[in-house]
């Protein structure tokens, strides 16, 4: 779940691989910009969320790293969980 907030908080970026880095997710720094690689075991969670259709990280075909944000579904799961905690 945690990798769903971090989605929802805005905070992932999904590199397409396109300038010289394999494609994977990057943390977004506070001007939105790539400001690091997340972890391989946040990056295993977040690639089940959007086999899952929780999160949608479309693969652009510039060389600007794209917003990674929570599906309808998502967003109803971030909801159900944080009920289900209060």
């Amino acid at each position: 779940m945690q990798a769903l907030a971090d989605t929802a908080a805005g905070l992932i970026l999904f590199h397409n691989g396109l300038w010289g880095a394999p494609t994977c997710y990057m943390w977004a720094g506070p001007d939105g910009s790539a400001a690091g690689r997340v972890p391989p075991w946040e990056c295993e969670a977040l690639d089940r969320l959007r086999w899952r259709k929780l999160i949608s990280a479309p693969s652009g075909a510039g060389v600007e790293d794209v917003p990674v944000v929570p599906t309808e579904a998502g967003l109803a799961a971030l909801r159900a969980q944080r009920a289900h905690a209060a």
